[in-house]
This record gives C-alpha cells, sequence and structure tokens, in this order.
C-alpha cells in the first residue's frame, strides 16, 4: 500500500514549545522528515502550543507539578488531533504516556554533558566560598550543594535566553545549561566549558529528541520509523527504566547515564538528597538487549541501600 505522505495542502502538524530551543528541535524534525520523503517543508506545519511550565515563570517547578508541566497541553491537542506528532526534550518527559499516546521515535542524541556558564569564571572549583549559582534544576542543585555545600543556590527559572540574561544582570556568578540545547541553536558565543559526566552526571535522557504520536495512526508511525535512531533508542530504553524504577520526577535529584560499547550496555546511576547532603551511586553493565532491566536492577540497588527517609522528597530546600 502506498504511504499517503502529507503535502503543502495538507500538511503534518508538528506540535512543539515556543522556546527558540523547542523550536530548533522542531525544525530538526521537520528537516529530517522532509529529506526522508523529499517533500518541502512546507508539507510540515509547526504548531506552538504554551504549556503550564511556559506560562508559571515565577515559582520553582516543584511547586506546581512534576514533568507533565512541559507536555500536558501539547499532548491533550494531539489527542483531539489538532496535531498529528509532538516533538520533546526527552529529559522534560513523563515515564508514562497518557492513554491513545507512544513514544518510540528518537533522533540522534547530542552533547549528554551539563555545562558550566559563567562570564566570569570557568568552573565550579574556581567560585568563591558563599557564591550565588542560579538553576532551576533539583538535581544540578543538589550535585551542586554536595559537592560545594558553602554556595548560595538561586531558582533560576526561564528558557537559554532568559537565564544568560540574569546572569549578565548580575542575578549569580553562574549556573548551568545543557550543551545539548548550546549546540542546538549555534550559541558557541555562550562562555560554557563542558563538565565531565564523572563530575556531574547528567539528567536522564539529556540530550535527546523524542517524537511522540496517537497509538494506532499507521501513517505516522511509518514515516516515524524512517527517521528514527536505534542507538539512542537502546540507551534510553535503558535510562528511563531505571528513572521508572526510581518514579522519577521533576521533583526527585535523580542523574543517569547509559553508553553503548560493542554489544553491551553501561549504565552510570545517582540519586542524592535535595539538600545535597546525600548522595548514592552505582553503575553496572548487561546486553543491550537486557539495557531496561539493567537499569531496572540499578535502581532497586540504590533504592535498598537508601535510607528510609531518602526518598522523601518534601524535604527538598526552597
Amino acid at each position: 500500500m502506498t504511504l499517503d505522505l502529507p503535502s503543502p495542502s495538507a500538511p503534518l502538524k508538528i506540535g512543539t514549545r515556543g522556546s527558540p530551543l523547542a523550536l530548533a528541535q522542531a525544525y530538526e524534525t521537520r528537516r529530517r522528515l522532509s529529506e526522508a520523503f523529499d517533500l518541502p517543508e512546507e508539507a510540515f506545519e509547526i504548531v506552538v502550543i504554551k504549556t503550564t511550565g511556559d506560562r508559571v515563570l515565577d515559582r520553582p517547578l516543584k511547586e506546581i507539578g512534576g514533568k507533565g508541566l512541559f507536555t500536558r497541553e501539547i499532548e491533550e491537542d494531539m489527542l483531539s488531533g489538532k496535531i498529528d506528532i509532538a516533538v520533546h526534550s526527552m529529559k522534560d518527559m513523563p515515564v508514562e504516556q497518557p492513554a491513545g499516546l507512544v513514544l518510540d521515535t528518537y533522533l540522534p542524541r547530542e552533547d549528554v554533558r551539563d555545562a558550566f556558564v559563567s562570564p566570569e569564571v570557568n568552573a565550579i572549583t574556581d567560585l568563591a566560598e558563599g557564591e550565588t549559582v542560579g538553576t532551576s534544576s533539583l538535581r544540578r542543585r543538589a550535585q551542586l550543594l554536595n559537592r560545594r555545600p558553602d554556595l548560595n543556590v538561586v531558582e533560576f527559572r526561564g528558557n537559554v535566553q532568559t537565564r544568560l540574561k540574569k546572569l549578565e544582570d548580575g542575578v549569580a556568578k553562574c549556573t548551568f545549561l545543557a550543551m545539548a540545547g548550546l549546540n542546538r541553536l549555534g550559541m558557541s558565543e555562550v562562555p560554557a566549558t563542558p563538565i565531565d559526566v564523572g563530575d556531574m552526571l547528567p539528567a536522564v535522557a539529556q540530550g535527546a529528541i523524542g517524537i511522540e504520536r496517537r497509538e494506532g495512526d499507521m501513517r505516522v508511525a511509518e514515516m516515524l520509523e524512517t527517521i528514527h535512531h536505534g542507538p539512542t533508542g537502546k540507551r534510553l530504553a535503558c535510562e528511563r527504566a531505571y528513572l521508572a524504577a526510581l518514579d522519577g520526577s521533576c521533583e526527585t535529584p535523580i542523574a543517569g547515564l547509559a553508553e553503548l560499547s560493542d554489544g553491551t550496555v553501561t549504565l552510570w546511576a545517582e540519586i542524592l538528597r535535595p539538600d545535597g547532603t546525600e548522595a548514592l551511586s552505582d553503575s553496572d553493565t548487561a546486553a543491550v538487549e537486557d539495557g531496561a532491566e539493567l537499569g531496572r536492577e540499578v535502581a532497586e540497588r540504590l533504592k535498598s541501600r537508601a535510607p528510609k527517609d531518602f526518598f522523601d522528597w518534601r524535604t527538598a530546600v526552597a
């Protein structure tokens, strides 16, 4: 059966958040689909959808909900048929999709590392005692305070451009961004220094773009299959199984990274108390096809080592 391809008069509608980075990811998806099927870009319409996480910028994420803050409205529009697919930063995605939606397409993963960003200093070790650091990430906050409890960490919400402006205004001496975002935005002028994953383990699925679709939409499923990156999918199967076993959300300081090598997958994992006073880590290797089971096993080992109150996220610092 011939695939019913989109056209400029009947475009495939791609839903996305409206930040410059979200749009860059949607444009990359459109470009890959356009090239895969030799179609003009006009055959794919970018539809910008504002989410709760985009609207509420004056409070920490943990005060207004979990990871669904950046996806709920987009997924509602897909279920209602207003859009055909949705492009997401995978580190923002809950581990379970709403009934009727499927997330099984990933683009090639970008640089997974965090970036230390400051116009004045080059590394965490260069910060003076008591210096102010801005971040909206509970994971980065916990990792930073675990290594440098003397630092003053303040809330730093907003997109890449907003956070850079706050640095210019002197709100903080430095902040952290994902190298993947800076690379996708072509922001080589930003004073950013990559942080080795051994020094700051990244968020689960950091650097990966996922494409969500309606269950049963075989036309879209067949189209997306042509741009799916298998190795990224295998890495995320391991990382997201680990995250799911920990019941992870934006309220939980969890880090994890899976790497592939010669038919095996290795997972590095870390969980922390929100105030950084305690961190537990683990790592292990398995055959690639057992990646999801590896993720679950590492999570269970970490949970077995954690004190009873370790997962009481209500103790998170304000």
